[in-house]
Formats: structure tokens, C-alpha cells, sequence
């Protein structure tokens, strides 16, 4: 019998023939110490949740143009950027909307960069200053309340992540809550219905964000100087 916690999402594996036949019993997990309730008669244990699709590959690069790590690919980071050039990381598993906040993303004159991961993503945050970070609460995980890249993001220093604009895709929330835009520690949420609109959604957003903290950056930098 598999047995899936539901804090940490640990799968406990208990051979067939210890567990008590028709009678429900209790467990602790070994990895977070909760306990578990289970009900062989009643509740037959959940089968792992289907891995979610990874974003479409790039097309190959045809002579002339940017290699895939050049131009944000999947595969690799930014080699070749321009001062001033405006960066953003993709974090959607779902194909179709990948596709889509891509090229939202792309039409806003951003150089887009997709993560296929957590793993790859939290590289990436690492080794480059992004200007906007797109991410979809279930990007690597089957607990939106338990993402690895939207924890790493919100425990970066105010100092580096006030430049960072951040949008949560979200099928909970409704785009613009406020109170869940402060309570998720991110920029904005955006829900998924509206994602035929996320460029003006983003557009309008993003700038609303700037002109917000403008004066207060513009004043660090007098204070520096």
C-alpha cells in the first residue's frame, strides 16, 4: 500500500500484508512527523497525481538566427544581452498556456526564459536579476501551497526583490485580489480565465508597480550618490 502524506507529500510504501485487514490505523510520516489517518476500507489510498506536461521545445535554430541558449530556451540561461534589455522567467508547465504567456511576455519586448523545473528555475534566480517573474502556483508541485520557487522568491533580500516583478497564475484566485496579492508575498495574481487578456492584464499591472515604487528607488539612488 502507498501512502501519500498530505503536508509534505511524502509517499510511504507499506507491504500488503502489514496492513490490518478492514481496519483503519494511523501512522506517522517519517519526513515531517505528521500523522495519517488511513481507512483501507473506506478510503483506498490516492494514486500519484500525472506528471504535468513540460513546456514544447523551441524550434531548431536555422542559420543566422540565436541558439536556443541564446534566446531563453528551455535548456540554457541569457549568453548575449543588450543594456537595457527586459527579462522575464516562465514558470507554466501547461503547454497551451506556456504558449501563450510567452508570447504575451515576448510582445511586451521582454527576452523570456522558460523553466522546465523548480530545479532549473531556482538556478536561474541565482544567476540573473530578472525584471519579471511569471509563475503558476502548481509549477512543480500538486500543493500550490507548497512551491519551491514562489518560497525562494518570496525569502530573497526587499533590496533584490522590489526589481523583481512578480505574477502568480492562479485557478483559485481571482485575478487582481488584492488580499491574496499580499498574503502570497507577490506583485499580482492573475487567473488562468483571463489568460486571453494577459498582456494588457500584465502590461497594465507591471506599470502600475513602476510608477509605485519609482520615487522611492529614484530616492535610494540620491542617497547613494
Amino acid at each position: 500500500m502507498d501512502i501519500i502524506c498530505e503536508k509534505c507529500q511524502n509517499t510511504i510504501k507499506i507491504p500488503d500484508e502489514k496492513v490490518p485487514k478492514g481496519k483503519a490505523f494511523a501512522i506517522n510520516c517519517p519526513k515531517c512527523k505528521n500523522k495519517i489517518s488511513v481507512n483501507p476500507a473506506a478510503d483506498p489510498p490516492p494514486s500519484p497525481a500525472k506528471a504535468p506536461s513540460a513546456p514544447p521545445p523551441p524550434p531548431k535554430a536555422q542559420d543566422g538566427e540565436d541558439s536556443e541558449s541564446d534566446n531563453g530556451g528551455p535548456g540554457g540561461g541569457f549568453e548575449y544581452l543588450e543594456a537595457g534589455t527586459k527579462t522575464a522567467l516562465l514558470c507554466e508547465s501547461n503547454t497551451d498556456f506556456h504558449a501563450k504567456f510567452k508570447a504575451a511576455l515576448e510582445s511586451m519586448g521582454y527576452k523570456v526564459l522558460s523553466a522546465q523545473e523548480p530545479r532549473e528555475a531556482l538556478k536561474q534566480l541565482r544567476f540573473h536579476d530578472f525584471d519579471v517573474v511569471l509563475l503558476d502556483e502548481m509549477f512543480g508541485t500538486r500543493n500550490p501551497d507548497v512551491n519551491h520557487v514562489h518560497k525562494h522568491l518570496s525569502q530573497l533580500p526587499m533590496s533584490t526583490r522590489r526589481n523583481i516583478f512578480v505574477a502568480l497564475i492562479s485557478e483559485r484566485f481571482k485575478t487582481g485580489d488584492n488580499m491574496q496579492t499580499f498574503n502570497k508575498s507577490v506583485n499580482f495574481i492573475l487567473n488562468t480565465a483571463d489568460i486571453d487578456r494577459a498582456k494588457n492584464i500584465l502590461t497594465r499591472s507591471i506599470n502600475d508597480n513602476n510608477a509605485f515604487y519609482r520615487v522611492f528607488k529614484e530616492s535610494v539612488v540620491k542617497i547613494k550618490g
